[in-house]
């Protein structure tokens, strides 16, 4: 069935503080050899995401403006004043982005995943009910779900779906798998469980589609037509 954030993201975060430097943050990055992270405060609650591009485009705003800045450092340095702010080194509080995109455990890997593409990250940090940070969940780690072998997501569609949820006779449905698209063959007692076993195994991780092939015996999803019978007026009921 659909796994959750809380079982496959990253739970050993590297984090920073509001005031951690710019060249703190670079190192960090450097070293764990990742694109970015979140921006912590002193309860661990998630007050923004720092990236690559947040340094580049810091970087870049930099050169933009080097010139003007060697001019005032050089009319400071005559003058013997120092301007508020000139020399002071950026922290990740001013390189941030912000608010924090987030996520929680109990989310499924697939919504997290809507949730990176709809807002074009990365990385999603991962946080409890009162929105401290306990993980983080990356594109690698929500692609490792659908990268599953067809066999897997056979065996799991059989044994999760049609045994547990459905509770359906075994060899009741046969399940095949190709390059995640899951087809289902077989004849259910009543019409109404396809969709439910359709829905489920469209849930399971690494199907990305389900062909239909199976047939009802009973269609139970229209009340049954009225009997001749029932349709004849009883002696006692004819009102004179």
């Amino acid at each position: 069935m659909s796994r959750i954030v809380g079982e496959v993201m990253t739970r050993e975060v590297v984090e920073v503080r509001r005031d951690t430097s710019f060249k703190d943050v670079a190192r960090l990055l450097d070293r764990h050899r990742i694109s970015g992270l979140p921006v912590v405060d002193n309860d661990d609650k998630v007050v923004g995401v720092i990236s690559e591009t947040d340094l580049i485009r810091r970087q870049a705003g930099r050169s933009a403006d080097s010139r003007t800045r060697t001019f005032q450092k050089h009319a400071l340095r005559r003058s013997g004043r120092r301007a508020a702010g000139v020399g002071h080194a950026a922290r990740a509080e001013s390189l941030m982005s912000t608010p924090a995109v987030t996520v929680h455990p109990e989310q499924q890997v697939a919504d997290a995943a809507r949730v990176m593409e709809r807002h074009h990250v990365d990385r999603l940090p991962v946080v409890d009910e009162e929105d401290r940070l306990i993980g983080i969940a990356t594109r690698r780690d929500l692609l490792r779900v659908f990268l599953r072998t067809d066999e897997d997501i056979r065996q799991d569609v059989i044994d999760n779906v049609l045994a547990r949820a459905v509770c359906l006779p075994a060899h009741t449905v046969i399940v095949s798998v190709r390059d995640g698209m899951a087809t289902l063959e077989g004849q259910l007692e009543h019409r109404s469980d396809i969709p439910l076993v359709i829905r489920l195994t469209w849930r399971t991780d690494g199907v990305v589609g389900v062909v239909n092939s199976l047939t009802f015996r009973i269609d139970d999803t229209h009340p049954p037509e009225p009997r001749p019978a029932d349709m004849i007026a009883r002696p006692w009921m004819v009102q004179h």
